[in-house]
């Protein structure tokens, strides 16, 4: 992938999540600490998307 296609993708791909805006590390620490707590405790085999919604859309 060029330089200038990366550029284009990544002010471009955003706009499609419906979140707006790529993930960070923030968004993985809420997901990791929920699913580490009790909350999550009936939670059996799945695997939550932390995906800003992309799946849903």
């Amino acid at each position: 992938m060029t330089l200038a296609v990366r550029h284009t993708a990544a002010r471009t791909l955003p706009d499609l999540v419906p979140a707006g805006r790529w993930g960070g590390a923030d968004d993985l620490a809420g997901a990791t600490v929920f699913l580490a707590s009790d909350a999550a405790a009936r939670l059996h085999g799945t695997a939550p998307a932390v995906d800003g919604g992309w799946l849903g859309r």
